[in-house]
C-alpha cells in the first residue's frame, strides 16, 4: 500500500498554538505501540484513506506528521445496524504499511483489499428505511485561523452505503428509500459549514481559553450540527478522534492595518442546532425555551506581529434570535404579509424564562436586549409583539435582583430611519451599543511568545462568574491597572485578562434585516475599544465616515447576507448600508424588489421540503418503516422540533390554527399539534404546557420620565421615551423605548394604498388618519414611480398568488 498518496499536503500549525484551545485528541495510553519508544502527548487525525474488503471498511487516519497511524473497522455484514470498532493500537508508518498488507493478503481470495477514496474526516453516520450511510469529507479548503489553528470549509463530500450489496433488505432498494437520500441533499454541506481539528470553534475564544477545567464545563453542543449524526459512533467508541464538529453559519477573515499596525479581524456567526429551520415555519419559542434563528456572533481582532512577539488579542460576543413567545405567521400563495399570530400564551412566561435562563448561563449577565421592531402603526402588527414581549421582562425582572435584572432597549428603527436618515441611525444604535458595551465588556488577552504549545495559561483560574469585567464606566487602562496588581505578579509574561460578562440580545421580527444592521453598530462601537486595547490608542471610538468603519461594514453585509440566505431564503434587505456607500438609489429599489419576489418564492414553495431536510440532518425526524414519511406530515410550523414526544395518535390529522381576522390580527389557536412518534426526545428541560388562547395586548406602557442614556439629551431628536411596565418603579429603569425598514415585515392598510398608486391602481384611499403623519409606513420602493406589470401590480395591492 502507498501511503504517500495524499493528495493536499499539510497546512502548518504557527508555534502559538495553545493546548487549551485545543479540540478533543487522543491521549498517550499503553496501547502505543511504537519500536523505537517514541511517544506523544497529544495528537489529531486530520488525513484519512478508506479501504473496503466484502466484509468490512478500514478507515486509515494519520496526524499531520506521519507519526501516530490508527484504525477503524467498520462491518459490512449488517443490513441495518451500524458496527464499528476502534483498534486500540496506534501504529506507525511502518506498522500500519505491514498490517494492511497483511489484511490485502488474507483477502485475496474473496475480492482484495480496495481502496475506497481518500477523505479528510467522518460527517456522520445516517439510516433512514434501510441500511446505514457514512458521510466523508472528501475536498476541503483552508479559510483562516484562529490562535494559529486552521479553520477549514467543506467543498466536497460522499454519501457511502455501508453494507454490501449481498445483505442488503428491500427497503433499501424501495422509492422512499431513495427519496430520503434525495431529500438529505437538500442540506448542501459544502455551503456555510466549517470546522476545525484542534481548535474548539464552536465555542467563543473566552470560553476556550477560560475553561481550562473539563469538569466544570460540559461538552457542548448548542452549535454542533452533526451532533446527531456523529452521536452513535461517539457512543460506541467514547472517543471523537474520528469525526468533524461540524458548525452552520458564516466565518470569514480579513487582514486590515491602521497606523502603520496589521491585525486581523475575523467573523463568526454560529446557528444553534436547536429549532431550526425556515423563516415562516419556525418563529418564537418552544416550550424549552429555545428560540428559532438563534445565531451567536463573534468578532476577534488580533494583532499580526513577527514570531517571538507577543499576540495581544480581543473578542466580543453578541448575540440575535427570535422574540421569546409563543407567536407565529402561517405562509401561504395568497397571502405576501402573513398575520402574526400570538398563540398559546404563556401566563407566566416560563419558557421566555427558559430562554434568559440558558443566556445567563451562556454569557452571564446582565442580558440586555435591543427590540427593533415597531410601535406604532395603522393596524397593529408588531406592536402586539413589542407590547408583550416587554411585559413578559417586566414580569421576568419582578424575580431577579435589580443587578440581574434584563435591561430593556428599543428603538423603532423603521421610524427614525423614514425621519431622519441612514447615518444617523446609525449614530443613535452606536450610542445604544456603548452603553451595552460599558455593561458587558469584551474580553482582552495577551500571550507572551515564550509560551510555547501544551504550556498552560495561568489566568489565575478564571471563570465567567468568578471575574466579570467593566469597560465602558472606567477606561480599559483603568480596568488593566486595576487588575495587574492580582494577576501579572503571579505571571510577569501574562498581561491582566479582561473577561465578558453578559451579551447584547438583538431582535426585529425575523432577526435578519434590522437586526444585522444593529449589530454591525456594536461590532463598530466594540472595533474600537478592541483595538484600543490590542495597543492602539488613537483609536477608541471610530467614526461612521472612517474607512475601518466602511471595512467593517463589509464583513456584516456579507454575513447578513449568509444569514438572511439560510432563514429567509433570500439576501437581507441592505438599504442603510447601500445608502451609507452611496448606491444608485433606483439599483437599490431594484435590488430591494429583487430580493422580496426571491424571499417570497422561496418562503412560499421551497422551505416546506428544506424544513423537512433539516429535521432530518438534524435528527429530528426519524423515518421509520410502517409509520408516515416526513413529507405527509404538513406543516411544521406549528410544532418544536426540540420539543420531540413518543407518542402520535394517526387515526387523527394534524390540526391547523382556525383564522379569526376580526382582532387586529391576533388569531386564536384552537387545536394544537399532536406529537409524532418519529420525533424522539432530547435530554433537555420541560416546562408544562399551557393551553392556547388569545392574547388582547393593545396598550404600549405608559411613558415615564426616568432616562437611561445620558448621551441623549434632545428627547426630540428620535423619539425617545423611558416607560414603566405595570407601574412598577423598580422595573423603569431597565426600560428604554427609542422611538427601518423592511419590506418583508411591514404591512398596513396604507402601504398598500401607497404602493398601489405607485403603480397606477385607483383603489379607494384608507381614512384619512391612515396616511397623514409620520404613522405612515413607508415600503421598499420609496417614492418614486417604478414600471410593473399589471399583474405584479394586483398582486402588490390586492395579494393573492402570483403565479397561475
Amino acid at each position: 500500500m502507498d501511503f504517500e498518496n495524499f493528495t493536499e499536503p499539510f497546512t502548518q500549525v504557527s508555534e502559538l498554538s495553545w493546548e487549551e484551545l485545543g479540540a478533543p485528541m487522543a491521549e498517550e495510553e499503553e496501547k502505543n505501540h511504537f519500536t523505537d519508544g517514541t511517544l506523544s502527548k497529544a495528537y489529531y487525525l486530520e488525513r484519512f484513506q478508506l479501504f473496503e474488503t466484502l466484509s468490512n471498511f478500514y478507515l486509515v487516519g494519520r496526524d499531520e506528521t506521519k507519526s501516530y497511524w490508527r484504525v477503524l473497522k467498520i462491518a459490512r455484514t449488517e443490513p441495518s445496524e451500524l458496527n464499528v470498532v476502534e483498534d486500540p493500537i496506534t501504529y506507525t508508518e511502518r506498522e500500519c504499511a505491514e498490517f494492511l498488507r497483511r489484511l490485502e493478503e488474507g483477502n485475496k481470495y474473496n475480492g482484495g483489499l480496495k481502496l475506497r477514496t481518500s477523505c479528510f474526516g467522518i460527517i456522520g453516520f445516517i439510516k433512514f428505511l434501510g441500511p446505514y450511510y457514512m458521510l466523508l469529507i472528501t475536498k476541503r479548503v483552508e479559510i483562516g485561523t484562529i490562535c494559529g489553528h486552521s479553520v477549514y470549509t467543506i467543498t466536497g463530500s460522499e454519501m457511502i452505503q455501508i453494507p454490501n450489496s449481498s445483505v442488503l433488505s428491500n427497503a433499501s432498494l424501495s422509492d422512499d428509500e431513495n427519496r430520503y437520500k434525495k431529500l438529505l441533499q437538500v442540506v448542501d454541506l459544502k455551503k456555510d459549514l466549517f470546522f476545525s481539528y484542534s481548535y474548539n470553534v464552536m465555542s467563543s475564544l473566552q470560553k476556550n481559553l477560560c475553561d481550562n477545567k473539563a469538569e466544570q464545563f460540559p461538552n457542548e453542543t448548542l452549535f454542533i450540527w452533526n451532533e446527531y449524526l456523529t452521536r452513535e459512533i461517539h457512543i460506541k467508541l467514547g472517543s471523537t478522534l474520528w469525526t468533524v464538529a461540524l458548525v452552520y453559519g458564516f466565518f470569514k477573515q480579513v487582514n486590515l492595518s491602521v497606523s502603520g499596525q496589521h491585525f486581523r479581524v475575523t467573523l463568526i456567526a454560529r446557528r444553534s442546532r436547536y429549532f431550526a429551520g425556515t423563516r415562516y415555519l419556525k418563529r418564537g419559542v418552544n416550550e424549552r425555551g429555545r428560540v428559532a434563528n438563534d445565531v451567536e456572533t463573534e468578532q476577534i481582532v488580533m494583532e499580526v506581529v513577527p514570531k517571538g512577539y507577543p499576540i495581544r488579542i480581543s473578542s466580543v460576543v453578541q448575540h440575535r434570535g427570535s422574540i421569546p413567545l409563543f407567536w407565529s405567521q402561517d405562509c401561504s400563495p395568497f397571502n405576501l404579509r402573513p398575520d402574526i399570530i400570538l398563540s398559546k400564551k404563556d401566563p407566566n412566561y416560563e419558557a421566555t424564562l427558559l430562554h434568559f435562563e440558558n443566556l445567563s448561563r451562556r454569557y452571564g449577565k446582565p442580558i440586555v436586549i435591543l427590540d427593533l421592531i415597531k410601535t406604532n402603526e395603522v393596524k397593529p402588527r408588531e406592536s402586539i409583539l413589542h407590547a408583550e414581549f416587554s411585559k413578559a421582562v417586566s414580569f421576568l425582572n419582578k424575580g431577579w435582583s435589580k443587578e440581574n435584572a434584563i435591561r430593556f432597549l428599543h428603538l423603532d428603527l423603521n421610524k427614525c430611519l423614514r425621519n431622519s436618515g441612514a447615518k444617523h441611525a446609525l449614530s443613535v444604535l452606536c450610542k445604544l451599543a456603548k452603553q451595552a458595551l460599558d455593561l458587558t465588556g469584551l474580553f482582552y488577552h495577551q500571550v507572551m511568545a515564550d509560551l510555547h504549545p501544551g504550556e498552560e495559561i495561568d489566568n489565575g483560574n478564571c471563570t465567567l462568574p468568578e471575574i466579570p469585567s467593566r469597560i465602558g464606566n472606567e477606561s480599559i487602562s483603568q480596568t488593566q491597572e486595576r487588575n495587574s496588581s492580582d494577576d501579572a505578579g503571579e505571571n510577569p509574561r501574562i498581561e491582566p485578562m479582561m473577561l465578558q460578562n453578559g451579551v447584547l440580545r438583538t431582535n426585529c421580527i425575523d432577526c435578519i434585516d434590522r437586526t444585522n444592521v444593529a449589530q454591525y453598530a456594536y461590532g463598530l462601537v466594540a472595533l474600537g475599544r478592541q483595538l484600543h486595547s490590542i495597543g492602539l490608542p488613537e483609536y477608541p471610538e471610530i467614526g461612521l465616515d472612517d474607512p475601518l468603519a466602511m471595512d467593517l461594514m463589509g464583513l456584516y453585509e456579507t454575513m447578513g447576507d449568509t444569514l438572511a440566505m439560510q432563514y429567509g431564503g433570500s439576501a437581507a434587505h441592505n438599504k442603510i448600508f447601500c445608502e451609507r456607500r452611496g448606491q444608485w438609489k433606483p439599483a437599490t429599489q431594484s435590488q430591494e424588489l429583487l430580493r422580496i419576489v426571491q424571499r417570497y418564492l422561496s418562503n412560499t414553495y421551497k422551505d416546506p421540503e428544506k424544513q423537512d431536510a433539516i429535521n432530518l440532518f438534524l435528527g429530528y425526524f426519524l423515518p421509520q418503516p410502517g409509520k408516515p414519511a416526513i413529507w405527509e406530515l404538513h406543516s411544521d410550523q406549528n410544532h418544536s422540533a426540540g420539543m420531540r414526544s413518543s407518542s402520535y395518535d394517526y387515526q387523527n390529522t394534524i390540526s391547523f390554527a382556525k383564522r379569526s381576522l376580526s382582532d387586529g390580527n391576533i388569531i386564536s389557536q384552537t387545536g394544537a399539534l399532536q406529537g409524532i412518534s418519529n420525533i424522539v426526545q432530547n435530554p433537555l428541560p420541560d416546562i408544562s404546557a399551557h393551553e392556547p388562547h388569545i392574547s388582547y395586548c393593545r396598550c404600549i406602557p405608559s411613558v415615564s420620565c426616568n432616562q437611561l442614556l445620558e448621551d441623549f439629551t434632545d428627547e426630540s431628536e428620535v423619539g425617545l421615551r423611558c416607560y414603566r411596565v405595570n407601574g412598577n418603579d423598580h422595573d423603569s429603569s431597565h426600560f428604554l423605548d427609542l422611538g427601518w425598514f423592511s419590506s418583508s415585515e411591514n404591512s398596513s392598510e396604507a402601504a398598500a394604498y401607497n404602493r398601489a398608486q405607485r403603480v397606477g391602481l385607483d383603489i379607494p384611499a384608507p381614512p384619512e388618519s391612515t396616511v397623514k403623519g409620520d404613522e405612515l409606513t413607508r415600503t421598499e420602493a420609496d417614492d418614486e414611480s417604478v414600471i410593473f406589470s399589471e399583474k405584479f401590480a394586483s398582486w402588490v395591492a390586492e395579494g393573492g398568488t402570483l403565479f397561475r
